[in-house]
């Protein structure tokens, strides 16, 4: 499901200094082969401080030294949830005269009883130089405990070091974030959906089929309070939609003898069928019928293929907008519609499929990299064609005005999700949008659970 990448199985045709190949040149699981890495000034996907933000009455402490923690300051800074947030900088003298172990504690600890109140749960960030220096991890949260026994302490970290190899800061984070999880009764007609940054549209396909069947949803957004929160452990299954949560949902259901599923949010109409059945055998429901759904998402896609005019507006989509891209592309060029460019940096396990199929059938479609260092230089025109872009990214590599401001499917699951985005690509192609103002705001305008009222993403 999730895979880290260390090296292409081959190299790219076009080269090792192009920023992009053709879809019958991609290798997988890279396509374009990785070195030194430029970062665009878009930041509209969440981050760690935004999901630890989505657990009610929880606090976070990040411990490390200041150029670290400039980064998750300004994310809170920028959500107004800087009363949920705290920071212990370390700096040389305190490895020197100190230990990483006693200044971890003592910072936490002073942290805590600055506050005005002793919040229920604490996430504690680790970072990288908690693993140099061989920093003895158990005893630092036993101490906190002995210290705060009422309080629930989360084991997260924020060590960059770990992007390519083991696990992740966000998979350790949603794993934590899952602990606190408690083995209460079970609600034989409950289920929950954790571990996704967006709440799940009651609309979708997913959650219609769960209420339909008498089911009642739950999701982490639901929570209030900490107790609520923990209460989600009564559901006899969890479902999540993220990657990045599989670990931990597996690992809770195990310890709560719970049922659990991960379903991702597919764009192609047989992935979505098989989801669907996946959930109706597991909680004794029966399979919808889809060809309803699959004739109104074709209708739709003509409409918008017509409504652009066929071939005459470029499509470029992104990563950050929908978890499958290659997927999406697939559907909009079956329907006839011109895509252009897919800016994935990584093609997972789950859209080998997608990456085959295109090589075969738009095999001079190209695939840009995010990350490679020419993109800093090079003009962002779109070649002198207006785009329409799927995602924040595409629009600010393309330069165009005509774009869908979303992530993460904005949260969609099966065809909803696919009428969905046709819908945004036709509001997006009909109005323009300042590129410049909206996509450096990060977490799409901060619009979370901590979210202060008048606060909302850009349309």
């Amino acid at each position: 499901m999730l895979r880290r990448v260390m090296a292409p199985e081959r190299a790219s045709a076009t080269g090792a200094t192009a920023p992009y190949v053709t879809a019958a040149e991609a290798g997988f699981p890279q396509p374009v082969p990785g070195g030194l890495e430029f970062n665009a000034p878009v930041h509209e996907s969440w981050n760690i401080v935004h999901t630890g933000m989505l657990v009610p009455e929880c606090h976070q402490v990040y411990v490390g030294t200041g150029n670290c923690l400039r980064g998750v300051a300004l994310t809170a800074a920028e959500m107004g949830a800087c009363d949920r947030y705290s920071s212990v900088t370390v700096e040389e003298r305190d490895l020197v005269v100190d230990n990483l172990e006693g200044v971890t504690v003592e910072g936490v600890t002073d942290v805590l009883r600055r506050l005005p109140q002793l919040p229920r749960a604490v996430m504690v960030f680790l970072v990288c130089l908690h693993h140099f220096t061989g920093t003895d991890v158990g005893h630092v949260y036993r101490e906190l405990g002995k210290r705060f026994p009422d309080v629930c302490f989360l084991r997260c970290w924020m060590d960059p070091i770990m992007r390519k190899t083991g696990l992740t800061p966000e998979q350790r984070q949603r794993s934590a974030m899952l602990d606190p999880l408690e083995d209460l009764p079970q609600d034989p007609r409950q289920v929950a959906v954790v571990g996704d940054d967006l709440r799940l549209p009651a609309q979708s396909d997913l959650a219609r089929l769960l209420m339909g069947g008498g089911y009642h949803l739950r999701q982490t957004q639901d929570c209030a309070t900490f107790d609520e929160y923990c209460a989600l452990g009564a559901s006899t299954a969890f479902v999540t939609r993220s990657p990045l949560a599989v670990r931990g949902v597996r690992r809770c259901a195990e310890r709560l003898g719970r049922e659990w599923l991960y379903l991702p949010p597919s764009l192609s109409y047989d992935a979505i069928d098989a989801g669907l059945a996946q959930v109706a055998r597991l909680l004794g429901l029966d399979v919808p019928a889809a060809v309803d759904q699959r004739l109104a998402c074709d209708a739709a896609l003509e409409d918008l293929r017509d409504e652009l005019g066929a071939g005459a507006v470029p499509i470029a989509i992104d990563h950050l907008a929908v978890n499958h891209p290659l997927e999406l592309a697939r559907l909009l060029v079956e329907h006839g519609l011109d895509v252009g460019r897919v800016y994935v940096d990584v093609v997972g396990e789950e859209e080998r499929g997608s990456l085959a199929w295109l090589a075969r059938h738009a095999p001079t479609l190209e695939l840009w990299s995010t990350t490679h260092p020419a993109l800093r230089s090079l003009p962002r025109d779109g070649g002198g064609r207006r785009w329409l872009a799927v995602g924040p990214k595409a629009a600010w590599f393309c330069g165009t005005d005509r774009f869908v401001n979303i992530i993460e499917t904005d949260g969609s699951w099966g065809y909803a999700a696919i009428l969905h985005l046709v819908d945004l690509m036709r509001e997006a192609w009909r109005t323009p949008k300042d590129a410049r103002a909206i996509v450096p705001r990060k977490g799409l305008g901060c619009a979370c659970a901590c979210q202060l009222p008048g606060q909302g993403r850009e349309p």
